[in-house]
């Protein structure tokens, strides 16, 4: 049987690629050199590894309360999801801007035979720590960009991007991607912001260009996904968050 990475090598497509993938770190890096270097705050911080160490245990678990306001309620939202979308048999799953990986391994734990979860990100700490901490059979991660994912059109039965599309500089082209990569019949997850009378003052034009997070107004994500012609749009609010699910028509 071929390896996780084998099979998500297999899975790209060579004309999207920045070069040839190199996996001497564990994970595929198909970006060139100059590629995706960060932009704002935000994106600065998720390439620094002190804070891929601590992602895990300090930083998601505040910023996740965040959104709810101190409370557990958008933690608690999360794992219902992860529940849902978990990939089973020989599904493909695409993980897009994973991170330490902390959603890809949950997302594999019921696959077997050729099925694969692939996260994605293009963080090299963080894709490292991913490697360190959540590899798995059917679990393999690719530095790549979420701007020009570099899979086939209608690769994936299913693609998440959670607790990330803020941080992305282009979030609509992001949004068209994950649209484009998955399959017909298959579904869409996201996880973002939401602007709110309370984040408003962060909402500025300035704020945003020196952070670099993103607060989404309410019809702004799925309106994106409606462009993209995706079918059963459902938006559930969090707090200062919003899960986002769709499908594409077969």
């Amino acid at each position: 049987m071929t390896t996780a990475l084998d099979r998500a090598e297999a899975l790209l497509d060579p004309a999207r690629i920045g070069r040839a993938p190199d996996r001497t770190r564990g994970y595929l890096d198909v970006l060139a050199p100059e590629s995706a270097r960060p932009a704002g705050l935000g994106n600065v911080l998720m390439q620094n590894p002190a804070l891929a160490a601590v992602y895990e245990k300090a930083w998601r678990p505040a910023f996740t309360r965040l959104f709810s306001l101190g409370g557990t309620g958008t933690m608690s939202r999360q794992e219902v999801l992860l529940d849902e979308l978990v990939g089973r048999g020989e599904q493909r799953v695409l993980d897009v801007a994973c991170g330490p990986g902390l959603y890809t391994r949950p997302l594999a734990r019921k696959l077997t035979g050729d099925g694969v979860a692939i996260g994605l990100d293009v963080s090299e700490p963080m894709l490292a720590r991913a490697v360190r901490d959540n590899s798995g059979d059917h679990v393999a991660y690719v530095r790549g960009s979420a701007l020009e994912l570099p899979f086939a059109d209608r690769t994936f039965d299913t693609v998440v991007c959670l607790a990330a599309l803020y941080l992305i500089p282009a979030p609509r082209l992001a949004v068209r991607e994950i649209c484009r990569v998955t399959r017909g019949g298959g579904r869409i997850a996201l996880f973002t912001s939401l602007q709110t009378p309370l984040t408003s003052v962060f909402g500025s034009s300035t704020a945003e260009r020196i952070s670099g997070f993103r607060w989404f107004g309410r019809e702004e994500v799925t309106g994106w996904l409606r462009e993209s012609d995706m079918a059963d749009i459902d938006q559930v609010i969090s707090g200062q968050g919003q899960f986002v699910t769709a499908r594409r028509p077969a």
